[in-house]
């Protein structure tokens, strides 16, 4: 990790990272339904959005119906919430996509990357968020370093921004899911002021991620993250829609 990514690896040390936080399954759409709505609602594929429309909430719909705000920032996405792939896009990355409920939503609020540098500019954040690299910067179709660089400029954007220096901001650097060589398990990063060199080794998961969110948003969790493993507890956080 260190060698291959040395920016990443180098966040983890200085603020927290988990050791035994595993992915929920192969191949990756069901992981990010995971992370975002508490469940795979038994999908076993990649395919799209029109495969599997889902008639459940999305911790980014949670988000609105609770008077909060949510956006998805997706890398190389030709349109707000695109429900094909195109080029180095992949649909199946971006969950909200998928959630046919809150289509009117996901079509205002998940867009384009190009608008994330004025929202950190701005101090506007959403409560909820999720940011989706193409599939060569998250080192699916090219390499680690990459992934490494591509993050260095991101994060280091993000963590210039009033939401981050005002100490407000939590960022999680987790992966959807492994190589098929360590048992799932995914080296997942959370950067906040509040963290100094946190090491946590308890069992963590994607549907702790879909509970992270609603601790953050100070709502109840979606499916199998009421029951999942607190992010929350295991780091020693205080979030909530107080901090």
């Amino acid at each position: 990790m260190r060698r291959e990514m040395p920016y990443t690896a180098g966040l983890g040390e200085r603020y927290g990272y988990a050791t035994g936080y595993r992915a929920t399954s192969h191949p990756s759409l069901p992981n990010y339904l995971a992370m975002s709505g508490g469940s795979t609602f038994g999908v076993t594929d990649d395919h799209d959005p029109s495969a599997h429309p889902l008639a459940a909430q999305s911790v980014f719909g949670q988000a609105l119906a609770a008077h909060r705000t949510a956006t998805v920032y997706a890398e190389d996405m030709p349109g707000p919430c695109f429900t094909t792939s195109a080029g180095r896009y992949a649909v199946r990355h971006n969950p909200w996509t998928y959630y046919v409920r809150e289509r009117a939503a996901c079509r205002r609020h998940d867009l384009p990357m190009t608008g994330l540098s004025a929202d950190v500019r701005a101090g506007r954040l959403p409560n909820a968020g999720m940011v989706v690299p193409n599939t060569c910067s998250d080192a699916h179709d090219c390499p680690a370093a990459t992934a490494d660089a591509w993050l260095r400029t991101v994060l280091g954007e993000v963590m210039a921004g009033p939401d981050f220096t005002s100490g407000r901001l939590l960022v999680v650097v987790t992966a959807d899911e492994d190589d098929h060589d360590q048992g799932n398990f995914v080296l997942t990063t959370l950067v906040n002021p509040q963290l100094h060199h946190v090491v946590v080794s308890s069992p963590l998961d994607h549907y702790s991620l879909a509970r992270l969110y609603a601790e953050v948003l100070g709502v109840p969790p979606l499916q199998q993250a009421r029951s999942a493993p607190s992010i929350v507890s295991a780091f020693g956080l205080v979030v909530g829609p107080g901090h």
